[in-house]
């Protein structure tokens, strides 16, 4: 079998951390970003940019910028942004270890190999023949079940009633896996062989009858062997590359389960998997968003109508991983769930993992169809022209939320209201994005009859605050020129956003895309980034670390710096509307004022801290006065 393939994406992880940092460095800084970009998007020079229409989601005004300074891109429609090496993995589904090779090659440089004991050594060429062998062998499991689709008239009788056409199923590559307990014994020579038992294709049982673990170190216990699949029509699951790593099967008849999947192998994570993203892709860059449905004869029934931009979770509740997937490839994602009960349950874990990971610039919708249909009968009785009406008619995910907060809750009483209030609170706790909590607070405060500052305290949110022209001078940082432009209307929303109750979010997106600025810090506000608390400290804390040792990397490198230290700048930045665009005078000015708020939760804690101790001692309270002097003048800076 050949093991020219590519890695699975946790094996790339770990390569992407043996590839020295220097030499990714040097890679980014003779690597042209514009020209690696300009080769799949027509640029056009705007000012010290470029922009174009954005190649991960569709749009007739450019919204899609790079940044030759600072070797990035960013859309400020769907929220896509990285480097170049970035660009090549999310663009052409490479891995980070061939996007360097691929992006090295353009310009003469070779990858060095990663100093590695032996026993490393033996470890990542294990893991690379292995999914190299799995990915052989389920690629030959898919030509069999095609080869026996084509010749069971039992099969494709069933697809023309289900009213598939031969050209889609080609399309998807349906097959067909026989009503037999060891059909693939025509496929492989060595039915024994563990491999099939790895990637899933072959149950394996001991003699106790327990099914064995597809990833465990052996199958010496097997007893029985059976292939997994049997009597079912099989859909390949394909990943970004366009590998196969997995199958699901829907039985044909009647019968249960109606759908089976592959189990969790070396290269198949159904919680980190869409069925048909990978054919969907083009379609929904085009269309400008992806449809989730329940089932894989949903996603292969639309696309025959006309309807290609859907995909389909993997027998499981969207995860967040799923939703990240998606949204680089779009802004907006549409979910269909059936309208009864067990679909609004379903619709409501969807929009809890959606949540955090919302941006002013992501959509989020729920379309539930009349009882009687799904996605596939809907399309067949009344067309794609009237499906495309109803996904045009889905709800948002506001009203969504507000639908659910009030459902059964007796709103006209004061304990109903209080009641949906206790609700909301650890949901709107997850939104970061600033200008759509904004707007979610003060629809709910109108609909509960109270002053939308009054419900921001009792949801323990922060409350807007308008960031200085000019941060306070004792505060050490430099004041931007006061005589600058008025900020456009994107920079103004940012001026008045709602402050997330993890200040990071606001201050790393500007570390991240001027890294310049680090120099700007005092040794105290290091001090301060290195204590607040939060999801984000580890992320600040490797930041802090790296341009200690590194201050002079540009955006581009420190990015990957993080990326190989097993961080996510980009879903940092993701929450940033701006990065390349804000100049480094507003930036400046934005730290700072972002740091006098952390200095005021700093000190807020410091106080509580002595007033839990009692402030017996002189000491204590003659601390307190002088926290509560400084206070003061932060809150001075603030107003402004």
């Amino acid at each position: 079998m050949s093991n020219i393939r590519g890695r699975s994406p946790r094996d790339d992880r770990s390569m992407q951390q043996r590839i020295p940092p220097g030499f990714i460095q040097d890679l980014l800084a003779r690597a042209d970003i514009v020209e690696v970009v300009g080769q799949h998007v027509e640029l056009k020079k705007t000012g010290s940019n470029y922009k174009g229409l954005c190649p991960f989601h569709g749009e007739k005004t450019p919204s899609f910028t790079v940044s030759a300074s600072k070797q990035f891109y960013h859309c400020f429609g769907c929220g896509a942004h990285g480097t170049a090496i970035g660009f090549l993995m999310e663009h052409a589904g490479m891995g980070f270890v061939d996007a360097v090779k691929e992006l090295a090659a353009r310009y003469g440089m070779t990858v060095p190999e990663p100093d590695l004991d032996p026993q490393q050594l033996r470890q990542l060429q294990q893991q690379r023949s292995l999914h190299a062998t799995l990915v052989d062998v389920l690629q030959t499991a898919d030509a069999f079940y095609q080869h026996r689709l084509r010749h069971s008239d039992r099969a494709k009788n069933y697809l023309i009633t289900r009213g598939l056409q031969g050209a889609i199923a080609k399309r998807f590559g349906l097959g067909y896996a026989p009503d037999d307990w060891q059909p693939l014994a025509g496929a492989f020579a060595n039915y024994q062989a563990d491999a099939l038992v790895q990637s899933g294709l072959v149950v394996a049982r001991d003699t106790a009858g327990d099914t064995l673990d597809p990833q465990a170190e052996s199958f010496a216990s097997a007893q029985r062997r059976y292939d997994r699949l049997r009597d079912r029509i099989t859909f390949p699951i394909r990943n970004q590359r366009g590998e196969v790593i997995g199958f699901g099967g829907r039985i044909i008849d009647q019968g249960e389960p109606k759908y089976l999947n592959s189990p969790e192998t070396a290269v198949f994570h159904k919680g980190e998997e869409l069925y048909g993203l990978f054919e969907a892709r083009t379609a929904i860059s085009r269309v400008g968003y992806a449809l989730v449905v329940e089932g894989y004869m949903d996603v292969v029934a639309l696309a025959q109508f006309g309807v290609e931009n859907a995909v389909a979770t993997l027998g499981t509740a969207c995860t967040a991983q799923q939703l990240q997937k998606l949204f680089r490839h779009t802004g907006q994602v549409v979910f269909s769930f059936d309208g009864d009960a067990a679909g609004r349950r379903a619709a409501r874990r969807a929009m809890e993992q959606a949540l955090p990971l919302l941006s002013d610039s992501r959509v989020v919708k729920f379309l539930f169809l009349p009882a009687e249909h799904d996605p596939d009968s809907y399309v067949r009785e009344r067309g794609a022209e009237a499906f495309e009406r109803e996904v045009a008619r889905a709800q948002p995910l506001s009203e969504f939320l507000f639908a659910s907060l009030f459902d059964g809750v007796a709103m006209a009483t004061a304990e109903g209201r209080a009641q949906a209030i206790h609700e909301a609170a650890p949901l709107f706790s997850q939104i970061t994005a600033p200008a759509l909590l904004g707007q979610l607070i003060a629809d709910f405060a109108r609909q509960l009859g109270m002053p939308a500052t009054e419900l921001r305290e009792v949801l323990r949110l922060s409350a807007p605050v308008r960031k200085p022209t000019t941060p306070a001078a004792s505060f050490g940082g430099q004041a931007g020129n006061p005589q600058r432009r008025g900020r456009s209307g994107r920079e103004a929303l940012r001026a008045f956003a709602v402050v997330p109750k993890d200040p990071l979010r606001q201050l790393l997106p500007l570390l991240l895309a001027q890294p310049s600025l680090w120099w700007d810090i005092s040794p105290a506000q290091h001090g301060l980034l290195s204590h607040e608390p939060g999801p984000l400290q580890p992320l600040a804390l490797a930041l802090e670390s790296i341009l200690e040792n590194q201050p002079d990397l540009s955006a581009a490198a420190l990015w990957e710096e993080l990326r190989a230290a097993g961080h996510s700048p980009e879903e940092v930045l993701a929450q940033s509307p701006d990065p390349l665009e804000l100049d480094e005078a507003v930036a400046r000015q934005d730290l700072q004022a972002i740091l006098l708020r952390l200095e005021r939760s700093a000190l807020l804690r410091r106080q509580d801290e002595l007033v839990a101790h009692g402030l017996v001692a002189d000491a204590d309270r003659a601390e307190y006065r002088s926290l509560a002097i400084r206070l003061k003048e932060i809150d001075h800076a603030q107003r402004g």
